[in-house]
């Protein structure tokens, strides 16, 4: 079976001394490879090497490679034909020829499993198409951009999103999972129309916002040079992302346009409302508003522990194609964490038993989720 994640809280703030690793559960360290090494890919390494894995990987800028190898994020400059799983860490438009290339290459061993990191997902996995690639979105970042960010607990209690398809081998789900758990993070499976339409609402699109709040305040410096000195707390936590690695977002704004222009519609036709409500001096149309923002604000789900309380979910499924899709998919939609999956096949037909560990306070909900997709499921605490 696959290890079980145990996040241990939020990261700390950009430009804090280098946090030392968290310990994650007992996945046993084998051999990565890493494409591409900067924010994300330098954390995957240098989070790997921290829990004793052998990483070798390679940039297409030599003078990264090198300092990736510097930093500690590879063992190695170079390919690793024997690597059990590699992680293309790559621009999205780049990430379909390097996965392909890899998962294609006979001179590798037959169970490599292959995952990326770009933030948008439908496109590149419809694009690979292979069983054994997962996509991942591993939402973690800073503002110190490329491998001067990188940070071995960069992942400590973020979420990161797999996106299975009906294609999706199990064993390279759960060896995904398995992973990026054991690197403190929260995995949610979400199919990859879901990730790129709700990650335009909370990623893109804030990005964006953020920008342009950013520029707006800029170009009013140019006439009143104090503007910029005034900007407090507040200003600075709304356009903190701004900061970030501009050269990724027009792969993004490309790849997502649909989704991020319909999130953007919304924000235009919200902002339209409340402008009118500020111009009518409609003072309780504005408390409202505010009110309902602060509320929502408050119930942000918080990032925590692994709970105290397990429960094994038993959903008995036909041995085809989708079934892990489709059920991880459930989960996902509810926000309910799976910290352990795996099948358990029947040796009497085409048949097995699904395993999903989640916490005990929701395995009601999934359970009652999973009916209404027609499968019987049973639950049993874990002591």
């Amino acid at each position: 079976m696959t290890s079980r994640s145990e996040p241990a809280g939020a990261s700390g703030p950009p430009g804090r001394p280098e946090r030392p690793a968290p310990p994650g559960p007992p996945e046993r360290p084998g051999r990565a490879l890493v494409v591409g090494t900067g924010l994300i890919g330098g954390s995957v390494g240098l989070a790997l090497a921290a829990r004793g894995w052998e990483v070798r990987g390679y940039d297409t800028d030599p003078v990264r490679s090198q300092a990736a190898l510097e930093r500690g994020a590879l063992r190695e400059v170079g390919d690793d034909p024997d690597a059990e799983i590699a992680f293309v860490a790559t621009p999205s438009s780049a990430v379909e020829g390097v996965a392909r290339a890899l998962l294609d290459d006979p001179a590798r061993r037959p169970d490599l499993v292959v995952t990326d990191v770009s933030g948008v997902k439908a496109a590149v996995v419809a694009a690979v198409s292979r069983p054994r690639f997962v996509g991942g979105h591993p939402m973690a970042g800073s503002e110190q951009v490329g491998l001067a960010g990188a940070d071995p607990g960069l992942f400590t209690g973020a979420l990161w999103v797999l996106t299975p398809t009906p294609g999706t081998d199990l064993a390279a789900f759960s060896k995904v999972r398995g992973v990026v758990s054991s690197l403190g993070a929260d995995v949610v499976a979400l199919s990859p129309s879901d990730h790129d339409r709700l990650v335009a609402v909370v990623s893109h699109v804030p990005h964006l916002v953020a920008a342009t709040l950013m520029n707006a305040a800029a170009d009013g410096a140019a006439h009143d040079a104090v503007l910029l000195r005034l900007a407090a707390g507040g200003f600075r936590d709304m356009t903190r992302v701004a900061a970030g690695h501009p050269g990724i977002w027009p792969d993004v704004c490309a790849a997502n346009a649909e989704a991020i222009t319909a999130s953007l519609d919304r924000v235009i036709e919200d902002l339209a409302e409340i402008r009118d409500r500020v111009r009518e001096a409609d003072r309780q149309g504005v408390l409202e508003l505010l009110e309902r923002a602060s509320r929502a604000r408050r119930h942000l789900p918080a990032r925590g522990a692994r709970p105290d309380q397990l429960t094994e979910v038993r959903v008995p499924v036909p041995d085809k194609e989708g079934v892990l899709a489709e059920l991880t998919s459930v989960a996902g939609d509810l926000g309910v964490n799976i910290y352990d999956i795996e099948i358990a096949h029947s040796p009497e037909g085409p048949r097995g038993v699904l395993l999903l560990v989640v916490d005990a306070s929701e395995a009601a909900k999934l359970q009652d989720a999973v009916a209404a997709r027609g499968y019987r499921a049973t639950a049993q605490a874990i002591s």
